[in-house]
């Protein structure tokens, strides 16, 4: 019997070291795709970094001149994405003036894809709250080529890299661009990126050229970089990664999307841990087993 029993859990644990990748990435796939079902907000505290970037929108007064450089593509949406919609959110909760344009092709197209959806959430959860007019209270410059050159440019006039909006309207007809001739008449400047040309050209040509305020939101494998330029206060604050996007979601009071795909993550990794574990006992296991046969 005792024979019998040995061989059994012998095989157990055979089994469990020769399981099939396949069914490990189906129980992942699992625990990332389950709890998005289910609306679990999940307690984190807010780090100060990120707060920071929550009180420098939070303390402007209503009526200030807000750029939003979106500087990723479709391939960083995960991250960015949530941030971009958290800070229509906050802007126009605070009844800013938005000014979107981007140094990637597609970051005005994600800008619009979040403006959509924020538009949907006034209209159905919050119908005491204006939706924002174009040209009036948000407008979007679209995409220009340059890179770096256009950030240096727009410190001295916004007009030489952009002419015209999006959508081919002069800027002298949009009523939102009245005034505004460069940073010196932009209150805050938001930067979400996720490479070249991102934060790091805004700093070095907006900041330290033009001494503009600027706040950034970033990829998991960027934000690290941009840390340093918190501590010698040339950013005023960073969201990094999903993390960061979900603190910041929670500063707002407004889980949404970031909070979601946290949660989500942190089951999958719990996943991840439990397999681990599981794969070092059954090692250990038949290691010594072997050995204490060896010895026999």
């Amino acid at each position: 019997m005792d024979e019998m029993a040995n061989r059994e859990k012998k095989t157990l644990w055979e089994n469990l070291l020769s399981i099939d990748r396949r069914i490990i990435f189906i129980f992942i796939a699992l625990a990332i795709a389950l709890p998005l079902f289910f609306k679990t907000s999940l307690k984190m505290p807010v780090s100060p970094v990120v707060q920071e970037v929550y009180n420098a929108i939070e303390s402007l007064p209503a009526g200030s001149k807000v750029l939003i450089s979106f500087d990723f593509d479709p391939g960083s949406m995960p991250e960015l994405q949530p941030m971009a919609e958290s800070f229509f959110r906050h802007c126009f909760r605070k009844n800013l003036k938005v000014i979107i344009m981007g140094l990637w092709p597609q970051g005005p197209i994600q800008a619009n894809i979040a403006l959509d959806k924020i538009f949907r959430e006034l209209k159905e959860e919050e119908k005491a709250v204006k939706v924002p007019r174009y040209g009036i209270d948000y407008v979007n410059l679209g995409f220009t080529a340059g890179n770096e050159v256009v950030i240096d440019r727009m410190g001295h006039d916004f007009q030489e890299s952009y002419p015209a909006d999006a959508k081919g309207t002069p800027l002298s007809k949009i009523p939102l661009m009245q005034g505004v001739k460069n940073y010196d008449n932009i209150d805050l400047i938001l930067n979400l990126s996720a490479g070249y040309p991102g934060t790091q050209e805004w700093v070095q040509y907006g900041v330290d050229v033009f001494h503009v305020k600027l706040a950034a939101g970033n990829t998991a494998v960027q934000a690290p970089s941009m840390y340093p330029y918190v501590q010698t206060g040339q950013l005023t604050g960073v969201l990094g990664g999903m993390k960061g996007g979900a603190e910041y979601e929670l500063a707002l009071k407004r889980p949404a999307k970031a909070v979601s795909y946290m949660f989500s993550q942190a089951i999958a990794h719990v996943v991840i841990c439990l397999f681990i574990i599981i794969g070092n006992i059954a090692f250990f296991t038949l290691r010594k087993k072997k050995t204490l046969k060896l010895e026999k």
